[in-house]
């Protein structure tokens, strides 16, 4: 299908990737383009293959490049590509420095498959998604070390930006803040590009983080 969703598993344990990778092909709008049990394997895939995943799957401990260094360096060199983590850790800690470095979601290993195939839609609708635990540790967490609120001052960022950057924290589709502001879609694209540029976030994600930062929203699931 042209319009599924394409992802690529990466995980060292080969029955769980597999039985991830049975669940995902079960559904028509997903299509599981590459498998790799390492970060160094996902890596040399996305450099040579003209195919790139909508949203990567990455467990975080692998062997020879961890799942940590891996989203670093796809953050960089493909900011487009959607990375969910999918792990057994489950410390604020890790979770919020996972957030922080560019995932888009966070599940642990022992989630369902019904929240594992919900958080794929919402990241490939929405750009990210965090459940209610997470949502909690980037409250608790990021917010205690959020950055001085000085770049904000005078207009740095504008009203109807800020209002934009508040709708996408509530989670809504450009589509769902167009219609609730009265603006064209494209419009809502262009104020989303802006607050990319300007608070120097690579993706919603961190628009997210950047908000909750600077207490410009409160996140709601």
């Amino acid at each position: 299908m042209n319009d599924s969703i394409k992802i690529i598993l990466v995980d060292d344990e080969i029955l769980f990737r597999k039985g991830i990778s049975f669940l995902l092909e079960r559904e028509e709008n997903i299509d599981v383009v590459f498998e790799a049990s390492n970060g160094e394997e996902l890596i040399a895939y996305l450099n040579q293959s003209a195919t790139k995943p909508d949203i990567i799957i990455m467990d975080l401990k692998m062997p020879i490049l961890n799942g940590v260094e891996a989203t670093k360096i796809i953050r960089k060199n493909f900011p487009e590509i959607k990375i969910i983590a999918l792990t057994s850790y489950d410390t604020k800690s890790f979770v919020a420095n996972m957030i922080q470095i560019g995932a888009v979601a966070y599940l642990i290993k022992n989630s369902t498959p019904k929240d594992l195939l919900h958080t794929i839609n919402q990241v490939f609708l929405k750009g990210f998604f965090y459940n209610e635990n997470v949502l909690q540790t980037i409250k608790e967490t990021i917010i205690s070390s959020k950055k001085s609120k000085s770049n904000l001052e005078g207009s740095f960022l504008s009203p109807r930006e800020i209002e934009i950057l508040q709708l996408i924290c509530m989670q809504k589709t450009t589509i769902e803040i167009a219609e609730e502001l009265f603006l064209s879609p494209r419009t809502v694209e262009g104020h989303r590009n802006n607050l990319l540029l300007k608070t120097e976030s690579r993706n919603i994600a961190g628009l997210v983080v950047y908000a909750i930062q600077n207490e410009i929203a409160v996140l709601t699931i």
